[in-house]
């Protein structure tokens, strides 16, 4: 029993940790990541006002703002923050807030601390593009083979642009290895990872958005290439340089100016040191900046692209959405749509493993906000506050009235009954083990007693899950916050939905009934049972016949097949279980998600061609002899428990690829 137990305890793990690593998309730090289930922070709210709204003014945000930080950074024990705030082209706010070193007790200076705002770096690299695209030496709809020097394949005969890369849209899996380390020499450069091994691209171009550093990554090295100029170059001169970002790099290690000036990253306040991370797809997030420097970068672009691109350009970057799933955020060129109350916004976040930001522009109303964390603090607090701080700023500042609107309680019933069912995050790995991930990160869609919506794929700022009105048909708003989500509807069938949070580069969609975790994770959970019941019984059996002096009653070929079975049996089950240590143990540490697993992972490969094919015969070869044989009806019947067993362990290796060959992922 004790075994049996360790076997759902390690299962059990298992899952928890693929099902965060598939809304976060493994530990995929630079990209905008959901919260965990529920938050160790608390959230301040602000108090009412007895009249209309604040202005918003220096004055006030200040204010507002030392209302909400200390208290909020100091209940998610997050070590240290800062908040810049932008409008009109001027500083309204610039605070730094707790420790950028907890031991020296150093204070967050916003103008002379760094952080990594992660995937918000993806912007600069947009941004770099798009100089080069007025310039006319890009062109966004080209095949983007013209301007490198390694092949990326078509898909469905569409090649690959620029466009699509800007917009998540490109179809590329996920590229998980090497995507974050804390030793230079054990993380390739970006060109090494780059030609190292092209993602497969998966969705037909311009379809499906899928988050995709390596996308990004890419568009880095075509700046790098077209310019003539490293990548890194290119930025400190074209980017940072005309618009004063005099404290800000990608360069990986930091020069040695700045070095004096980083933050130190920690799991939370009162825990660990996170040493300094190198991003291996640096151009998708490898700056480090002062808040000054980032509110410098708002206000550029809130002035229609001023000191860095024509106001066409900044216009045409800003403006030009691509709708995928209407009723929802989408993206545009390189930012994706934040709308808040009805005031147009864009924006990007973003996350390392130690720090974790956001950055809105509310173009209409030429307000730009910059938050970043340099530690996620308890239970992920961070990650749920950076969303608080944003909305609360909008509802402080550009209040909207509640939207009212209801669809008839009957359709709006009828409506969410389409919706239920598992469902797929389209950002992912497809062509490797590490689709594994996959069968244990499926979300699932229900309805509640009074028939109302229950999509639990991000939950609600106190950590539940968030309750759905449907205000337009298919179209959904959380009655306690901003959030939206909206399903795409095709031949009376809901085929995709996504929600506002990570809809501009995220959709989830139906998995193929031989991937549907509904069907295959319960007989994969009764096969490793059977499996384990006849590992553990074989030696209990021969120890109890061994008591009693009682000899195996069988002989020849019947014989043969009760040994080889327990030795399949074994096999399959200690296959499995290497692969579930292999993945958890991947999600858990960035470090293993790098070349240092690769013998290990060409270890289970190797085994899992024997044990799941090999052991796969070998019970159907004992289903026969049994059968034939002159056994008793318990043993028939464990024969086809057995053969069922391993052809389910065969199904799942061949349907999430852990029955291949190769460390790429």
């Amino acid at each position: 029993m004790r075994s049996l137990k360790l076997l759902f305890a390690a299962l059990a793990a298992v899952v928890g940790v693929a099902a965060i690593a598939q809304h976060q998309v493994l530990p995929q730090p630079l990209g905008p990541n959901p919260p965990p289930a529920r938050s160790g922070a608390t959230v301040p709210t602000a108090a009412p006002t007895p009249a209309g709204h604040p202005q918003l003014d220096a004055a006030d945000v200040n204010a507002w703002l030392d209302g909400f930080m200390p208290y909020a950074i100091a209940s998610g024990d997050i070590a240290g923050a800062v908040v810049v705030v932008v409008k009109d082209g001027q500083i309204l706010a610039e605070k730094g807030y707790g420790f950028a070193d907890v031991a020296s007790r150093r204070p967050v200076d916003p103008e002379g601390t760094l952080f990594r705002p992660g995937s918000v770096s993806k912007l600069f690299t947009w941004t770099a593009v798009m100089q080069l695209v007025e310039q006319g030496r890009l062109d966004l709809d080209a095949d983007v083979n013209r301007y490198i020097d390694f092949k990326i394949p078509p898909k469905d005969g569409k090649p690959l642009t620029l466009r699509q890369l800007m917009t998540h849209t490109a179809g590329f899996e996920e590229q998980a290895k090497s995507i974050i380390g804390f030793d230079r020499a054990k993380v390739p450069t970006y060109d090494v990872l780059l030609k190292r091994w092209v993602p497969e691209r998966v969705y037909t171009p311009g379809t499906t958005p899928a988050y995709s550093n390596y996308g990004a990554s890419l568009a880095g090295y075509i700046v790098q290439r077209v310019s003539g100029e490293p990548f890194d170059a290119y930025v400190e001169r074209h980017v940072f340089g005309p618009i004063g970002m005099t404290n800000s790099t990608t360069r990986q290690p930091l020069p040695a100016r700045l070095q004096s000036m980083m933050s130190t990253g920690y799991d939370r306040a009162s825990g660990k040191v996170v040493k300094y991370e190198y991003v291996g797809p640096s151009p998708a997030g490898s700056v480090a900046a002062t808040g000054a420097d980032m509110g410098k970068f708002m206000i550029a672009h809130l002035n229609e692209g001023a000191g860095l691109l024509k106001p066409e350009t900044a216009r045409m970057m800003h403006s030009t959405a691509l709708t995928i799933i209407p009723g929802v955020n989408r993206m545009v060129l390189g930012f994706y749509e934040t709308n808040l109350n009805g005031h147009r916004a864009i924006g990007h976040g973003g996350d390392t493993v130690a720090f974790h930001s956001d950055l809105r522009l509310f173009l209409d109303d030429h307000v730009g906000v910059f938050v970043s964390f340099n530690s996620p603090g308890r239970e992920g607090a961070a990650h749920i506050l950076r969303g608080a701080l944003m909305e609360d700023f909008a509802d402080r500042y550009f209040p909207a009235p509640e939207d009212k609107r209801r669809v008839p309680a009957a359709i709006a019933a009828e409506h969410a009954r389409m919706m239920t069912g598992t469902w797929v995050n389209s950002r992912g790995s497809h062509s490797s083990f590490m689709n594994f991930t996959e069968l244990l990160g499926q979300s699932k869609v229900s309805v509640d007693s009074k028939g109302r919506l229950v999509a639990p794929v991000w939950p609600g700022t106190n950590g539940q899950p968030r309750q759905w009105a449907e205000v337009q048909p298919f179209v959904w708003q959380d009655v306690n916050g901003h959030e939206r989500l909206a399903a795409e509807v095709k031949d009376g069938k809901v085929t995709r939905f996504s929600e506002d949070v990570f809809s501009p580069f995220m959709v989830f969609y139906r998995p193929a009934w031989y991937k549907n975790s509904a069907l295959v994770l319960p007989l994969m959970i009764l096969s490793l049972i059977v499996l384990l019941l006849t590992v553990l019984l074989w030696p209990v059996r021969a120890l109890v016949r061994r008591h009693y002096k009682t000899p195996l009653a069988l002989d020849g070929s019947l014989k043969r097949a009760h040994l080889w079975s327990r030795i399949a049996a074994t096999a399959i089950l200690a296959t499995m279980a290497g692969w579930f240590g292999l993945v958890l143990a991947m999600l858990g540490s960035l470090e293993l998600l790098s070349t240092a697993s690769d013998p290990f992972v060409y270890l289970l490969e190797a085994l899992s061609f024997v044990a799941f094919i090999g052991g796969f015969l070998i019970l159907a070869w004992n289903l026969w002899v049994t059968w034939k044989g002159k056994r008793r009806w318990p043993a028939k019947v464990w024969s086809i428990a057995l053969f069922l067993a391993a052809l389910v362990i065969l199904w799942v290796g061949l349907a999430f690829h852990l029955l291949s060959f190769g460390a790429n992922y």
